[in-house]
Order: structure tokens, then C-alpha cells, then sequence
């Protein structure tokens, strides 16, 4: 049998994650106060028949509990809206979203793509929650990606030439 491993300190996994670049996107949803959104990069697809995209929420998340049960819109931000990011990552001062007028979720306006989605299936996670939603709606546009690497906003610059035929 295997020698079991000591599991690595949080703040040594932190730093070896951040080395993985990711999208950013903020989840939006309606709260009893009306539209609410998280900056998140821990969102990835699940499937595709069902739709399906998963969002990691931390427990100690302010949208934990109202993520759990209700429909969600994934919003993939452009490399020109990091002060959204900033805004609902909590920063003080940050830019005041404007939300798309008659969306079914709420729904930041012109983002690089965006899914809406209802709730799924949820799976405990550690100290965060798993929750996959069922894609009900989505769109896009062309332009580059903000990005977050080494703790940091980058920008990803559009391709001319994609795989998207692949996939």
C-alpha cells in the first residue's frame, strides 16, 4: 500500500494554481434585492448534450447559499472590463454594471460571451461547492479575453483562426 502524503498547505496550492491562466467571467443572478454578481475563474464545460458548465462558489462566498437554487448567467468578460471584475470581486470605487433590460437572469451588458443557465446538479467540493447548470441560453461577440494569471488581469488577444471546428 502506498504511503499516504500530507496534503499541501492552502497557501502553497494557491500559488501553484495561479500559474494556470484562466478566463474571468462574474456569475450574475437575481437576489431578493435584486441583480447580484461574483467574479469567478473557476467555470469550465461539462457537456454538451445536455449543455452543460460548472462553477466552483466558495462556502464562504456572500452568493453561496442564493447560487445553490436559483438560475445563473456565466458572464465572460472582454479584456476591456477588468473594472467590472474589480467591481464584483468587491473593489471599492470600481465601475457600476449595466445590466441588459428585459434579460430572464440578469445579465451584464456586453460581455465576450455569456450562458444562462438553471440549476442542475450541486456536489460538495471541499471547502467549495460544485454546482453545474443546464445551458438554457448563450451568445458572444468577437473581441480579446481578460484573463487572470500569477495573481494578476492579463489579456488574452483574439485569434484570427480558431479550433472551434474541432470541438
Amino acid at each position: 500500500m502506498p504511503k499516504s502524503l500530507a496534503p499541501p498547505n492552502p497557501a502553497a496550492l494557491r500559488a501553484c494554481m495561479s500559474r494556470f491562466a484562466t478566463g474571468v467571467t462574474v456569475v450574475t443572478y437575481e437576489s431578493d434585492s435584486g441583480p447580484r454578481g461574483a467574479t469567478m475563474n473557476s467555470f469550465t464545460s461539462v457537456s454538451a448534450d445536455p449543455a452543460l458548465v460548472l462553477i466552483s462558489v466558495g462556502h464562504r462566498a456572500r452568493c453561496h447559499d442564493q447560487l445553490l437554487d436559483r438560475p445563473f448567467c456565466v458572464n465572460i468578460l472582454g479584456a476591456e472590463q477588468e473594472p467590472l471584475a474589480s467591481q464584483f470581486a468587491g473593489a471599492q470605487n470600481a465601475a457600476e454594471p449595466r445590466w441588459v433590460a428585459g434579460a430572464r437572469i440578469p445579465r451584464l451588458e456586453n460581455p465576450l460571451a455569456w450562458v444562462e443557465c438553471d440549476p442542475w446538479r450541486s456536489y460538495d467540493g471541499g471547502d467549495h461547492t460544485l454546482i453545474v447548470g443546464r445551458v438554457t441560453d448563450l451568445g458572444h461577440r468577437d473581441g480579446d479575453a481578460l484573463t487572470y494569471a500569477w495573481s494578476r488581469f492579463g489579456t488574452a488577444v483574439e485569434a484570427t483562426d480558431g479550433i472551434e471546428h474541432l470541438i
